[in-house]
């Protein structure tokens, strides 16, 4: 028998398809090698942490035109025209978490690095991010994956005992953060992985 009673998923990456390359491959006319540049030298990925955490949009979108105001209105598309980055859902992960919700056998939890000004927009435009028994926003708790004290929040809040739940995320730092704490974690890379992986847990589908 299995002692899993918690599953606590990673949005995006795992259900949500987001990504800024959307907004700038319009940009730049699909120009690969300048949206490349543009999102390693000036907005990489990093960038995006801080708010992630809770820092305002505006505030790291005017602190960046200011170290390269050459760039303001590409730069200032990264959050006005966030939500073309939405691509939609990833269907199969979903199906995946509408058989656990229908089977009621599972705690289903959510723990992800989003910022609180834009988590709203996703909510409105996928429907599943209501299914969850709770949703931990690293925006709103001030702090964020790998961060032990973001998952620890969840733990408290939920009475999650780390042995008994599986961590899903597509982030190997955030899958070993979460294995240092406890949880039986799976790195993600697609639905059929995660079903056998899931399974391997003892997890009913």
């Amino acid at each position: 028998m299995s002692n899993i009673k918690t599953i606590i998923f990673d949005l995006g990456g795992v259900l949500v398809d987001w990504n800024p390359e959307y907004v700038y491959r319009k940009i730049f006319d699909n120009d690969e090698q300048k949206m490349k540049w543009f999102l390693t030298e000036i907005c990489p990925y990093r960038w995006n942490e801080p708010q992630d955490a809770g820092k305002l949009c505006q505030v790291a979108t005017a602190e960046k035109v200011a170290e390269f105001p050459q760039y303001k209105e590409w730069i200032e598309a990264y959050y006005g025209r966030w939500e073309e980055m939405l691509g939609g859902p990833l269907h199969q992960t979903v199906e995946i978490l509408k058989t656990l919700k229908e089977n009621q056998e599972y705690q289903l939890l959510a723990l992800t690095n989003w910022s609180a000004e834009t988590f709203p927009t996703a909510q409105k435009h996928f429907d599943f991010l209501g299914w969850f028994d709770g949703v931990v926003v690293s925006g709103e708790e001030k702090t964020r994956k790998p961060f032990d004290d973001f998952y620890q929040i969840l733990f408290d809040r939920y009475s999650v005992t780390p042995s008994e739940a599986v961590f899903i995320d597509d982030n190997k730092a955030n899958v070993e953060a979460g294995q240092r704490l406890g949880l039986n974690a799976i790195n993600f890379r697609d639905a059929e992985q995660l079903k056998k992986e899931l399974a391997a847990f003892g997890v009913n589908l």
